[in-house]
């Protein structure tokens, strides 16, 4: 079989776990290659992505590794079983190499925590905000594509509400994005609404961030979701990039998004509850908004 010229996400996202165990462990690649009866390039095409890992495989490099966590071993006897078909794969020709990416993550996520000061999340977007955004990034997009783009991301969104069922859902957003002349004001008047009506959820938990707050947005200064994953080991990092996108997995990384998210939450507005009407919650703030926008 071939190597793999451009290994998905979570086929990198594999690989770079099995790299971590077994360079945690003190195991070289030697080693590992002959016990799991493999050659040294082999094993070191797996860590990469660009072959698969078979279960036995898999279960042998575990146990030279000294796993012995049953969450992430079930994890990751998961990612290695994977079809790497879903629903996604109906939308190749978007334009958009890592839109299949994402939403496999997404379909492995067990809670999110999102930020950003540009745009409201992509999972809480109205239909017509998401269109706006779609053809205002690219203008010249025939009508069918941008109808595309949005039934994808439309679908994307299930990812909150399908089976195993409802996943924490936790944004915290600028109040910069608000203003933003992406969309018309009859559009964002709709989003606050939708967002409000999304906060009645009890997954689902909406911060705004206002401008009083001296806060520094975030590490890398663009919008990030955190993706937990049923093994903590396996979360990833989703960065937003101008044209692109980061998807980090290092412990590291991991460990710096996850305490940028929750300073920004800290110093966030109270979560979104029509219930509290007090002008210093997100709540009041989005009532302002709607008020002026």
């Amino acid at each position: 079989m071939g190597l793999r010229v451009k290994p998905t996400q979570r086929q990198r996202r594999l690989g770079q776990e099995l790299r971590n165990l077994r360079e945690a462990a003190g195991v070289g690649a030697a080693e590992a290659s002959a016990r799991a009866g493999l050659n040294k390039p082999h094993l070191s095409h797996i860590e990469a992505g660009r072959t698969a890992c078979p279960e036995p495989r898999l279960r042998t490099l575990l146990d030279t590794y000294g796993c012995r966590d049953a969450t992430l071993t079930r994890a990751l006897v998961e990612l290695t079983n994977a079809p790497g078909k879903g629903w996604w794969s109906a939308y190749r020709d978007l334009g958009d190499e890592q839109a299949g990416d994402l939403a496999e993550l997404e379909s492995l996520t067990t809670a999110y925590r999102a930020f950003d000061w540009m745009r409201i999340p992509g999972l809480l977007q109205t239909p017509a905000y998401m269109r706006s955004l779609c053809a205002g990034a690219d203008p010249g997009a025939p009508p069918e594509l941008i109808d595309a783009r949005v039934e994808f991301g439309l679908r994307r969104q299930r990812a909150l509400t399908d089976p195993p069922g409802p996943r924490p859902f936790h944004a915290v957003v600028h109040e910069a994005a608000f203003h933003m002349r992406f969309v018309n004001g009859r559009t964002m008047r709709e989003q606050l609404t939708y967002l409000v009506e999304l906060a009645q959820f009890p997954h689902i938990t909406i911060q705004l961030l206002p401008f009083r707050r001296a806060a520094y947005p975030a590490t890398p200064g663009c919008p990030f979701t955190i993706h937990d994953a049923a093994a903590p080991q396996l979360s990833t990092v989703h960065v937003e990039l101008p044209g692109s996108a980061l998807f980090l997995g290092d412990r590291r990384d991991l460990e710096r998004f996850g305490a940028d998210f929750a300073r920004i939450s800290g110093l966030s507005l109270a979560p979104l509850d029509p219930a509290s009407r007090h002008e210093k919650t997100s709540y009041g703030l989005i009532q302002h908004l709607r008020y002026i926008l």
